[in-house]
């Protein structure tokens, strides 16, 4: 009776493993059916009909290329191997909320060679080219006028105070080199036009139009979404080393420029306001100008970047409130940021919902009172954002 039971198990099986055969086979002959109103694009890529894609630009996400002028313009990350997958989630945001559209280029930057996992995920992320380049050691370590002793000496001071960084070599060699370099690296003198990317940033909200092309067409130079107030202690005699550049080269000093942001008393002394670098939109040409470079020479020689610890957004941001004209600075209100700690989520429910932001407006950072946003409308004449008051 048991051997009968067991046979009769075994036909069963077979059974069911025939019909799931035949309707396998059947199913493989009926085409799969794309989402409502949205043509299947694989045959045309191939055809040569449309431009390849990068993943997520189907299935109703909008076109993969821009009508109009393309700018001469690249993203630019300072990255190494070890931020693989923090800088693998920024251009995620990056390519998913803007570039998908316009595919602009990928200039990654490193102190050593970037390795080939580094290279491939990267390069598989991006809809454009992308370039790596190697630092020359001798912008990426102590100049000759160093006294190095010296520098040990306050890193070690900064260590026991527990200044942010105080105590990182690297973390100096980086800010001097975001300040100095970057635009004169040889795979930078390809573009007039950057976006600076850093690790493990996020974009809440679509960026619908070629930010590059609005920079140049409204004769913008520097563009930020997040400002506040620097750390003191980080920079004590930054400002004396400004006014000894501007006392020897005041024809870099333009008329109608934003000293109101870091000034309270005409420049006699800093409110420590700056813009924050780790997101930038800027022009290369200007940082490559005789003005900047003679500031940015003038500050190295001062010592600052190792006998303190001054970092590249006050130093940017000095030079464009007192090298640009007002107007040509420009804050991205619709540009949704976030970078630890602080979140830039657009004012205004309309833009929001306009531009499917995810971001929530209670973390909005701009009207916070440790913020310097409100300062920069204040001093170029802007009326601030409708429902800016409910976010303070």
């Amino acid at each position: 009776m048991a051997g009968t039971q067991r046979y009769l198990r075994y036909i069963m099986f077979a059974l069911v493993c025939l019909i799931l055969l035949f309707f396998i086979s059947s199913s493989s002959t009926v085409p799969a059916t794309p989402w409502q109103g949205v043509k299947p694009q694989d045959q045309d890529v191939e055809a040569g009909k449309v431009p390849p894609t990068t993943p997520n630009t189907q299935n109703g996400l909008g076109p993969a290329t821009a009508s109009g002028e393309h700018m001469n313009a690249t993203f630019v990350t300072l990255a190494r191997n070890s931020d693989i997958w923090e800088i693998a989630r920024s251009i995620r945001q990056v390519e998913d909320r803007f570039n998908r559209k316009f595919h602009y280029d990928w200039v990654f930057l490193n102190d050593d060679e970037f390795n080939d996992e580094f290279k491939k995920v990267t390069t598989s992320l991006v809809s454009g080219k992308t370039k790596y380049g190697k630092i020359p050691t001798e912008h990426w370590s102590f100049p000759d006028f160093i006294d190095q002793d010296k520098a040990a000496q306050v890193r070690e001071e900064m260590k026991e105070k527990k200044i942010i960084y105080g105590d990182s070599i690297s973390y100096r060699h980086m800010c001097r080199y975001e300040s100095g370099f970057f635009f004169r690296h040889p795979l930078m003198l390809d573009y007039e036009w950057y976006w600076r990317v850093e690790p493990s940033v996020e974009l809440f909200c679509d960026i619908d139009y070629d930010t590059f092309k609005f920079m140049a067409d409204n004769k913008k130079k520097y563009s930020f979404v997040l400002s506040l107030y620097e750390y003191v202690e980080t920079i004590p005699t930054l400002w004396d080393a400004v006014k000894n550049f501007t006392a020897a080269h005041p024809e870099h000093v333009v008329e109608g420029n934003s000293m109101g942001f870091l000034s309270d008393d005409d420049g006699k002394t800093y409110n420590h306001c700056h813009f924050w670098s780790n997101f930038e939109i800027g022009n290369l040409n200007w940082l490559r100008s005789s003005a900047y470079i003679d500031y940015f020479t003038s500050l190295d020689h001062a010592g600052g970047f190792f006998y303190e610890r001054w970092g590249d957004a006050p130093v940017h941001s000095i030079a464009a409130a007192l090298m640009l004209k007002k107007e040509e600075i420009h804050f991205f209100n619709d540009i949704a940021y976030y970078h630890v700690p602080f979140t830039h989520c657009p004012t205004g429910e309309k833009t929001r919902l306009d531009l499917k932001c995810h971001c929530n407006p209670k973390d909005n950072f701009d009207w916070n009172g440790y913020s310097c946003t409100s300062r920069f409308f204040e001093v170029n004449g802007m009326t601030k954002p409708e429902g800016y008051e409910k976010e303070q």
